[in-house]
Parts: C-alpha cells; structure tokens; sequence
C-alpha cells in the first residue's frame, strides 16, 4: 500500500482480517468453486450460496414457519425491479430493518415478521436473525 492510497487487495485483506479475528473461517474461492470437493455451488454464475443462507435463516427463525422462510430467501435472492439502483437499495433496506414476512399462526390469524440479516454482534455479521420488531395482525 502506498502512503495515503488503498488498492482493492488492502481493503480485501483488510477486510479478511478483520472477519478472521471475528471468528469466520476463510476459504479461498477454488476450495469451495464447483467441482472441487467442498463445493458450494454448481457453477461461478450462482453468486449466493444457498446452503448457508437457508441454514441460518432456519438457525436464527426457528420459530418461523418453512413457507416463510422460503419467501425471505426468495426476497433475498431474486431482485424484484430492473433497476440495479432499487435492488441495491431494496437489499441494504433489508440488512438494515429486516426482509417483511407474513405468516399464517397457528391459532389463526396472520404474523407479520422481520427476518433480517441483522444481529447486535459483530461475530453474527453474515447470520440471518429474526428481528425483535413483530406485529400481530388479527
């Protein structure tokens, strides 16, 4: 790095850094690439890994019903405008606040819901958490 200037390596291997210190385990992209033994997606065009974000929006809504957490992947994962703008804001809006979910209870009635990839603690950066923010809607 020089003096006063970041290159994008700097930023990434700060930024790996600091993940590390947090407790993530880093895997480098041909370990997990497809093909390879621990591959975590079929080919380079699936950008989300779809595995871990289903196991932690299931490890942090456990009480969330399966249908709904299939909504919030789906919200997640597939941008709802052309515009790469309003998915971009749509997407932080969700990190932020919450991905909005809608529910049936089971003694009737609906659960409005807030899955977010949102937690208090740095070491939960990357989690899906069910946020404290829940209305019931008779």
């Amino acid at each position: 790095m020089r003096e006063g200037r970041f290159t994008e390596s700097d930023v990434e291997q700060a930024a790996l850094a600091w993940l590390e210190t947090l407790g993530y385990m880093l895997l480098s992209g041909p370990e997990i690439a497809p093909a390879q033994v621990q591959a975590e997606r079929n080919d380079y065009g699936q950008v989300v890994l779809e595995r871990r974000l289903r196991q932690a929006l299931e490890r942090l809504n456990p009480e969330v019903p399966a249908d709904a957490l299939e909504d919030t992947f789906r919200k997640l994962t597939r941008p709802h405008s052309p515009s790469l703008v309003a998915n971009n804001h749509s997407f932080h809006r969700w990190l932020v606040q919450g991905v909005p979910v809608e529910y049936a209870r089971a003694e009737g009635g609906m659960e409005e819901a807030a899955a977010a990839p949102k937690k208090k603690t740095p070491a939960s950066l990357s989690a899906l958490k069910r946020t404290a923010r829940r209305r019931t809607v008779p």
